[in-house]
Parts: structure tokens; C-alpha cells; sequence
């Protein structure tokens, strides 16, 4: 993406130009986002898959890919703590911003065969990199990495992740079969009726084999406008900051991480006002999974990722507040998890906690 659409090209725009780019980028994001939750709504609904499954896997490999992308070329470039920091920070972005303002707007639903599930990987995920990562210090101190063979461990279990997934999918007792007059699964729906009725099963088979690629179609355009769209505006944001004189680590605590996760969080609210809020709360969880597995996996792979910063005034801070920052949200998280089993929602205050905790996590960064 940085050779595609390279930096320089928004270094000096007047910041009238950004402003007009940025509004025009914001349509285009959402328009993206808008095609993506339409083909997994009508995947979901032609697979028999649940909402929440599609959410933490197709569509959240899609909106992960910017974190990744960016991680992978820092480790590449020897910037390890942009590295971890963008996907930690993503993490705790993912869960405290998107699934905190979710619950605010709409009482967000909660399976609980699959949540259950897919929430204990979550949290499973990231106990597991901050035990590497807490290890890794105490045995080898200012010289503490993640190496290589743990990146393949990571992309290992990435691969037992999403088949495990499908698995489970298959296995659930109830999966929703919900959809509106403006699914594409209903317009299918529609359709296959009358070619059964009329021109028989051949072609109704033949109907659904098209409507089917135009699904992946959709999936596919959606995420390419959703990634190419959502880069380029987070240059254009970073270069009005700059203009307008917001200190560099203002913009490097909230900007790359929050931009990395703004696909997630126009998915997310995409999703709501289609009436779709599982592939949200799906969406949400998958990309926190994928945050540790698939993009710190990846970038360890690229090259071994040190977890002590020399350079920073305080060394340790990843040890020190990001890494306890994550385990705190998604510990809140899994209690609310519990909590909504019972009750089949979460409920709107659940909200308030993730998001203070998201803004003091960012508080917290730029006074140290």
C-alpha cells in the first residue's frame, strides 16, 4: 500500500484539499464497507453459517489486512514497537471504541454457543502473548524478543483458528436464518422460488452458482475500496494534523492505531444500520484474534519483533501499559460475555466502561 499510494503524495496539500479528500474518502469507506456487510449477510444466509462466525472470519481477515500491512513493514523495517503497538493498540481500539460505541447506540446480541467459544480464543490470544511476552523479559531482560518460531506458532494456530470455526458453525443448534427485504441472501431467496417453479432445478443450480460469485464479488470490492480508501485517509488525517500543529505523539497514540482499525469500526456500524449487529460483535472479536495471530504471527515471521524499546524514554512501556491496557478490556469484555449468556443481549451501559477505558488508555499514552 505505501508503494501504491506513498506518503509524499499528501505532504504539503493545502489544507482545504485535505479536508474535501477527507470527506470524499469518508463516502467512499463507507460505500465499501457498505457492499462488504451485504455480501456477508448473503453468504451468511446461503451457507447456513451464523452472522457472528462470518464476522470473525471472512470479514474480519479483510479489515485486519491494514494492521497487518502496516505491522509487517515496520518489523520489516526495524520498528518493532510500531509493530506490536499498532496491533495491541488495535486490540484495545477493536474492543474499548467499535464494540463500547455498538452497545451504547443498540443492545448488541450474544450467542451464547458461539460467543462462549469464540470469546475464550479471544482472550486465550492475548493471555498467550503477554505470557511470551512477559517471559521473554524475564528471561532475557533488555534483549526480550518475539522470534521467529514464535510467529510460526502464532500462524499455526491462526490456521486451527479459522478451521476450528467453520467447525463449530456447523455444530450450532440454532443458526439465524434472520434477514430483511434488503438482503441479497432474500433477493436470492426470491429468486430460486420462481426458477424452481419455473425452469427446474438445472437452472435453478445455475441461478445460484452466479449469485454466488456475485456475493464473493461484493466481499471482494468491498474490501478493497475499505482498505485502499481507509490508507489513504488516514494520510490525509495525519497530514491536517500536522498543519494544524498536534504534537507528533498525539498523533501516533491515537491516529495509526485508530486509523489501522477504522475499517473495522465503518464495518461495524455499517452492519448496525443494516440491521446485521452480529457480524459486529463477530467482526470485533475475529479481528482481536487476528490482531495477535495473524499480524504480530505475521510480522515476527518477517523478522523477530524486540519488545523493549532503547530508545523511548521509558523502555518497557508496551510491558508497562499496553500489554495490561489489552488484558484488562478483554477481561471486562469476557465478563460481559457471561453476563449476556443469560440474557441473550448486551446491554447499552456495558458500553461505558470499554469506551472511558479506551480514552484513558490513550490519556495514559501521551502523558507518559
Amino acid at each position: 500500500m505505501e508503494h501504491l499510494i506513498p506518503e509524499e503524495w499528501f505532504v504539503g496539500l493545502h489544507w482545504s484539499i485535505l479536508m474535501g479528500m477527507s470527506a470524499v474518502l469518508l463516502f467512499v469507506l463507507m460505500t465499501g464497507a457498505d457492499w462488504l456487510v451485504k455480501g456477508a449477510s448473503g453468504l451468511a444466509f446461503r451457507m447456513g453459517l451464523p452472522k457472528v462466525i462470518v464476522g470473525a472470519t471472512i470479514v474480519s481477515l479483510g479489515t485486519t489486512a491494514p494492521e497487518c500491512a502496516v505491522s509487517v513493514m515496520a518489523a520489516w523495517n526495524g520498528e518493532a514497537g510500531l509493530a506490536l503497538g499498532n496491533a495491541v493498540g488495535s486490540i484495545i481500539a477493536d474492543t474499548g471504541l467499535i464494540f463500547g460505541l455498538g452497545c451504547l447506540l443498540v443492545a448488541l446480541p450474544a450467542d451464547r454457543y458461539l460467543l462462549s467459544r469464540q470469546g475464550w480464543v479471544q482472550f486465550g490470544s492475548a493471555v498467550l502473548l503477554a505470557g511470551i511476552c512477559y517471559w521473554q523479559f524475564w528471561q532475557n531482560g533488555s534483549g526480550a524478543q518475539i522470534g521467529r518460531e514464535i510467529g510460526i506458532l502464532f500462524l499455526c494456530l491462526l490456521g486451527c483458528y479459522l478451521a476450528i470455526s467453520v467447525k463449530w458453525s456447523r455444530q450450532h443448534p440454532h443458526p439465524e436464518i434472520a434477514f430483511d427485504a434488503d438482503d441479497i441472501g432474500a433477493e436470492h431467496l426470491a429468486e430460486m422460488e420462481v426458477l424452481e417453479g419455473e425452469s427446474g432445478e438445472r437452472r435453478a443450480g445455475n441461478r445460484s452458482n452466479l449469485m454466488s460469485m456475485k456475493l464473493v464479488g461484493y466481499i471482494v470490492a468491498g474490501l478493497i475500496v475499505v482498505v485502499f480508501s481507509s490508507h489513504c485517509l488516514i494520510h490525509s488525517v495525519a497530514e491536517l494534523a500536522r498543519q494544524f500543529h498536534v504534537p507528533q505523539v498525539v498523533i501516533a497514540a491515537t491516529l495509526v492505531a485508530f486509523g489501522t482499525s477504522l475499517p473495522e469500526l465503518v464495518v461495524g456500524l455499517t452492519s448496525l444500520r443494516r440491521g446485521h449487529p452480529e457480524l459486529l460483535v463477530g467482526n470485533v472479536i475475529g479481528a482481536d484474534v487476528l490482531n495477535v495471530l495473524f499480524v504480530i504471527g505475521a510480522s515476527a515471521f518477517a523478522k523477530p519483533l524486540p519488545i523493549v524499546d532503547p530508545t523511548a524514554k521509558l523502555p518497557e512501556i508496551f510491558l508497562y501499559i499496553h500489554l495490561p491496557a489489552m488484558l484488562l478490556i478483554l477481561f471486562l469484555f469476557r465478563i460481559f460475555i457471561v453476563s449476556a449468556s443469560s440474557t441473550g443481549h448486551f446491554k447499552r451501559p456495558m458500553g461505558v466502561p470499554m469506551v472511558v477505558i479506551y480514552l484513558g488508555y490513550v490519556l495514559v499514552q501521551y502523558f507518559v
